[in-house]
C-alpha cells in the first residue's frame, strides 16, 4: 500500500507541474503545444537523472523511484494528451505542424534521457 501512496503523491505532483505548464505555454495559436513538449522534455531529462543517479550511487531505493521516477516523471509526462494533439493536427490538415512537433518529441525526449545519464556520470 505505501508502494501505491507513492506513487499517487509523485504522479500528483507531476501532474499539478504538467497543467501548470500547458496553461502558461500551450497556445494554439503557436501552433505547437509547447507546453507539451516541454513537460515531456523535462520528464524524459528528469529520468534520466533519476535513474543515471539511482545505477550510479545505488542511494535511490524502490520507494524513491516509485515516488521519483512512477510517479513524478509519469504524472508529467503525457503520451495521451500528445496523441490528442495530434490527432487534432491530422483532422485540421495541419501536417506542417505536426511532424516538427512529432520529431522534436521523439528526438529530442530520447536525446534527454541520454543527457540526463550523462550529466549524472559527470558528477
Amino acid at each position: 500500500m505505501k508502494q501505491v501512496l507513492l506513487v499517487f503523491l509523485g504522479g500528483g505532483l507531476g501532474s499539478v507541474v504538467r497543467y501548470w505548464l500547458s496553461l502558461k505555454l500551450n497556445n494554439f495559436e503557436n501552433a505547437i503545444p509547447f507546453g507539451t513538449l516541454l513537460a515531456n522534455i523535462l520528464g524524459s531529462l528528469f529520468i534520466g537523472l533519476i535513474l543515471g543517479y539511482s545505477a550510479k550511487t545505488g542511494l535511490l531505493n524502490q520507494q524513491h523511484s516509485l515516488l521519483l521516477a512512477t510517479g513524478f516523471c509519469g504524472g508529467l509526462t503525457t503520451f495521451s494528451t500528445f496523441a490528442y494533439e495530434n490527432h487534432l493536427f491530422i483532422k485540421g490538415n495541419d501536417y506542417f505542424t505536426m511532424i516538427p512537433y512529432l520529431a522534436a518529441t521523439f528526438i529530442l525526449g530520447i536525446a534527454a534521457v541520454f543527457l540526463g545519464m550523462y550529466l549524472v556520470k559527470l558528477i
